[in-house]
């Protein structure tokens, strides 16, 4: 048994959907970088030689995240306002 189905096996086991351990290394590279792990170490971790590869390909941005730099967004241009 190689690791893709042994990952399969374990997900499937924990009531997980189907989901590949490739789509799962794309995951912990969100996870990590959301919680503010810097790019560099997630980079490291996953095995890349390039930052551009875990940035452009391994990376996504949540709804969450756009929304809260929305926010950031909105508060700076409001502290700016002429009076």
């Amino acid at each position: 048994m190689n690791l893709s189905r042994s990952f399969q096996r374990i997900a499937e086991d924990a009531g997980l959907p189907r989901i590949r351990l490739h789509d799962a290394r794309h995951g912990c590279a969100t996870l990590l970088f959301a919680a503010g792990v810097p790019a560099r170490v997630v980079m490291e971790i996953l095995g890349h030689s390039q930052i551009a590869v875990t940035m452009n390909i391994y990376t996504h941005v949540s709804d969450d995240h756009r929304r809260e730099a929305m926010g950031r967004m909105d508060r700076l241009l409001r502290r700016r306002r002429p009076e």
